[in-house]
């Protein structure tokens, strides 16, 4: 695991945002909005649970 908060804070800022943008950029097809808004989902909650595990 990551030990150097500055390291896990730039990390979990960084995964939260490409979770965003993945979240925001799904196409409209169905199957490949729903694939793509699931791994920004998927993203942004291990960016939450890195950024708050101590």
């Amino acid at each position: 695991m990551i030990r150097n908060p500055r390291t896990k804070r730039i990390l979990s800022v960084s995964l939260l945002v490409l979770g965003g943008v993945l979240m925001f950029l799904a196409p409209e097809n169905f199957w490949i909005g729903a694939v793509l808004f699931a791994l920004g989902l998927g993203v942004e909650i291990v960016g939450l649970v890195l950024a708050h595990r101590k």
